[in-house]
């Protein structure tokens, strides 16, 4: 009676975790609704500003350093980033830049992971299978 509890609850783990992760797949890709995906990537921007920004330790000169060489290069990205655009602009790069955890990543790592649920859901419903079909010929042939 225990293992067929805890066998039903690790069924209802899995279909609950195949769910979640097609939920969060479709409004992360903006299948359904493409403002989805723009909200997740600005979600996503909003989330590591604030955890830079709550990240602090007390004023050194080490510290007053670092904060200047982070203003360079957050200028000199922007500035990259401006002759980026007309680059592609007048056509002589072919390719954005992009950083890794954009939302393309982030919807093939959920398909994967949906992918790994869905693999372990049919595994366990074959072996469930399997195991009953053998449990009921079992009490067939004990009874005859």
């Amino acid at each position: 009676m225990e293992n067929e509890r805890a066998h039903h609850m690790y069924h209802s783990v899995l279909r609950v975790s195949a769910l979640t992760l097609t939920g969060t797949l479709l409004f992360v890709s903006g299948v359904l609704v493409p403002e989805t995906k723009v909200i997740t990537v600005e979600t996503e921007q909003y989330l590591a500003n604030a955890i830079s920004a709550s990240a602090g330790v007390a004023p050194n000169e080490y510290n007053v350093i670092t904060a200047a060489l982070t203003e360079q290069e957050a200028a000199l990205d922007e500035r990259e980033a401006v002759l980026a655009e007309r680059e592609l602009a007048l056509g002589l790069s072919s390719t954005p830049q992009r950083t890794v955890w954009d939302a393309e990543m982030v919807t093939a790592i959920n398909s994967v992971l949906l992918f790994i649920v869905v693999v372990l859901m049919v595994i366990n419903y074959t072996l469930d299978f399997g195991y009953r079909r053998q449990r009921v010929h079992n009490v067939v042939s004990q009874s005859v």
